[in-house]
């Protein structure tokens, strides 16, 4: 027997679909009154989908004028993730030789609740938190409060695409291996082992965003 769906969960479910199918392209406006017509629902879990949908990078409300899909620019990710490589491995290398025991226990600490909101599938808004955290814990011994900055600021405006990649590439047991892998050639001091992973860790994040992405363009010129 399929588990019972609010009028909220079927709305988003379908939305969501009608977004990755590229029936809803980039940039276009989610009317809410329209929608709860389609729906025959009220506009109250039409707005309860939506912000579901934009918790998982799909939607973005612009002040003033509603809900639009978002408009996702490979170019503009990729530019992202390269940065995040130069500046991430820049911080993890400088940081690995001033770990102490305790910084290294915190940054499990966080990995273990990341583990458990991403294994139960719940708290989908704040799984890009939850990572940066990780991120951030390991990098904080490096002392370098500009480079932590601009990471903040990349994290910032990739985190969408760091749920999308998550939700919707398979992509959460791999991530998780590769936390893990982190931090234990972190505790072993393991400088240019941890620094490849991390590479390699970013970029396969990219390139499955991507894919997704192309994947959806092929769709809406099929």
């Amino acid at each position: 027997m399929p588990p019972f769906k609010t009028r909220a969960q079927y709305v988003a479910d379908d939305l969501r679909h009608r977004i990755l199918s590229g029936e809803f392209k980039g940039g276009t406006q989610l009317r809410q009154d329209a929608l709860a017509g389609d729906y025959e629902v009220s506009r109250i879990p039409v707005r309860e989908a939506l912000l579901t949908l934009e918790s998982e990078g799909l939607v973005e409300f612009h002040a003033h004028r509603g809900a639009f899909t978002t408009e996702l620019s490979v170019a503009m990710i990729r530019e992202l993730f390269d940065l995040r490589v130069l500046l991430e491995t820049h911080l993890l290398q400088h940081a690995i030789p001033h770990m102490t025991t305790q910084i290294l226990d915190n940054a499990e600490s966080i990995l273990l609740e990341y583990d458990a909101a991403l294994n139960s599938g719940s708290q989908i808004d704040s799984w890009s938190e939850y990572n940066f955290a990780f991120h951030k814990a390991l990098y904080s011994p490096a002392n370098l409060p500009e480079a932590m900055s601009l990471v903040t600021q990349l994290n910032t405006k990739s985190d969408r695409y760091i749920r999308m990649q998550l939700l919707y590439t398979q992509a959460i047991e791999k991530a998780e291996r590769e936390h893990h892998a982190l931090l234990e050639l972190s505790r072993q001091g393991e400088v240019d082992a941890a620094c490849d992973l991390l590479r390699r860790h970013i970029l396969d994040a990219c390139e499955g965003i991507v894919s997704l992405l192309e994947g959806q363009v092929e769709k809406e010129q099929g």
